[in-house]
């Protein structure tokens, strides 16, 4: 963090942090990232039932699996130890006095958080059929979570989870996930978890080697010269994937570096290309076998106000951003392309969600990304292929472009939100390679923001 960020730099030093006490400044902690080979959490964990000896809610039998299996111990609720972890099941909350288990749960364990904690609440999705008292109740979890996450201190995140009818055992990935340092800069998120559908490859609660869950996978990743596409590729391929780097031919000789240094195949296309879909298929499958994983990364900005934007440079941005995808999509969305079970991810943005003065084109072919992830997410032909898309939406992320941002508004741009700093390529990636997982099949039609909680459009 202090590399990139001036101002996390200056707190590190000794004459910071008395400036920052002082000055009651904002005090960004260093967040706990993932490391191959470490377990979810670096503590212990409470999981579950109220305080007092009352039982765990049905879904905290499914987490406290996961946790045991990681070797994480589920720590004592009368106990005044620092943990790793909150987890909250609400899943049978259906009455306004049912909430009362989240403060009951929470409340007292709070101060016990140590950083980068979670707290993860857990809830039922249950549908349109759902009446509407339990409905409200539901929907009340996801203030109360958004709220606890503004809360939270030293680098911790809160995120809610809606399991499906069905959908416990699709669970796990999701969990590890938001658990781990892999979800670092993902807080006050809503991720709902359906059931599996038939055909699917994963199995979740299974053995799986969680450092390499996309062993023997096929990965594409469009604008994979630099960036966060780059990053994407680093962490698709830690985690076992193959490879292949999509960028124009401009940015060849990146390109091949980050190829290389993923193990992976390099390919110069321009995805504004007529034939972008089918070049792309016919190289993953002539090359590697197959194709399970395709990331729409590939991007450009123009900006500019709304008065001052000509028809070209409007063009340009809705051809590039969002037209070439669904014209890529109709080859890689079709027999040929993605395999069964296999995952797509778009790369939208939080000006897609909450606008963004100057960025009208921007922000409007990134909602577009949004709205086809849910559109596509809800495709009954894809689901019975067992293939799910999402979206992320990154928020300020620490890169070369936003490092061109005016010192003022970058400033603004890093501590708007909860953990009051910015985000690294990485954080992006590793919430793109949880979507990727086979283990991820419950997880679909959703837009994901890595953005920190970010206080705009929150």
């Amino acid at each position: 963090m202090a590399g990139s960020d001036p101002y996390a730099a200056l707190l590190a030093s000794p004459l910071g942090k008395r400036l920052a006490g002082s000055l009651g400044l904002p005090r960004p902690t260093e967040l706990r990232r993932y490391v191959p080979g470490e377990p979810i959490l670096d503590g212990a964990a409470l999981v579950g039932g109220l305080p007092g000896g009352a039982e765990s809610g049905p879904l905290a039998e499914a987490v406290e699996a996961v946790l045991r299996a990681d070797g994480i111990e589920i720590g004592d609720p009368f106990d005044t130890t620092e943990v790793a972890a909150i987890v909250c099941d609400l899943a049978d909350a259906r009455q306004p006095a049912d909430l009362e288990r989240l403060r009951a749960v929470v409340a007292p364990s709070l101060k016990r958080l140590g950083p980068s904690g979670r707290v993860l609440v857990l809830g039922r999705h249950r549908g349109p059929d759902l009446d509407p008292t339990a409905r409200a109740v539901q929907r009340a979890l996801v203030g109360a979570t958004k709220s606890i996450a503004k809360e939270t201190r030293r680098g911790g995140t809160a995120n809610l989870v809606l399991v499906g009818p069905g959908a416990e055992g699709a669970v796990e990935s999701t969990v590890r996930f938001l658990l781990s340092g892999r979800a670092a800069y993902v807080s006050g998120q809503v991720v709902s978890v359906g059931a599996v559908a038939a055909g699917d490859v994963a199995v979740p609660f299974e053995p799986v080697d969680w450092t390499q869950p996309l062993a023997d996978r096929v990965a594409v990743v469009t604008g994979a010269a630099r960036g966060i596409g780059a990053a994407v590729a680093e962490v698709l391929s830690r985690d076992g994937a193959t490879v292949v780097c999509v960028d124009v031919p401009a940015a060849g000789e990146a390109l091949v570096r980050t190829a290389n240094r993923v193990g992976g195949t390099a390919l110069q296309v321009d995805v504004t290309a007529n034939d972008a879909g089918r070049r792309i298929a016919e190289h993953a499958h002539a090359r590697h076998g197959g194709l399970d994983i395709v990331v729409h990364n590939a991007g450009i900005t123009r900006d500019k106000l709304l008065a001052n934007t000509d028809e070209a440079r409007w063009a340009q941005v809705i051809e590039v951003n969002l037209a070439a995808v669904l014209r890529m999509n109709e080859v890689l969305l079709a027999p040929g392309g993605l395999g069964d079970g296999g995952r797509m991810v778009l790369v939208s943005s939080l000006a897609g969600v909450a606008g963004n003065r100057g960025q009208v084109s921007y922000a409007a072919s990134k909602a577009g990304l949004a709205g086809l992830a849910e559109a596509l997410g809800g495709d009954p032909d894809l689901r019975a292929r067992g293939i799910t898309v999402n979206a992320v939406a990154p928020g300020f992320i620490e890169t070369e472009m936003t490092a061109r941002i005016p010192l003022a508004t970058r400033e603004l741009g890093r501590r708007l939100n909860s953990l009051q700093q910015g985000g690294l390529p990485v954080d992006v990636a590793e919430t793109i390679a949880w979507l990727a997982q086979p283990g991820s099949g419950g997880v679909t039609g959703q837009v994901v923001r890595v953005c920190g909680q970010s206080l705009l459009g929150a």
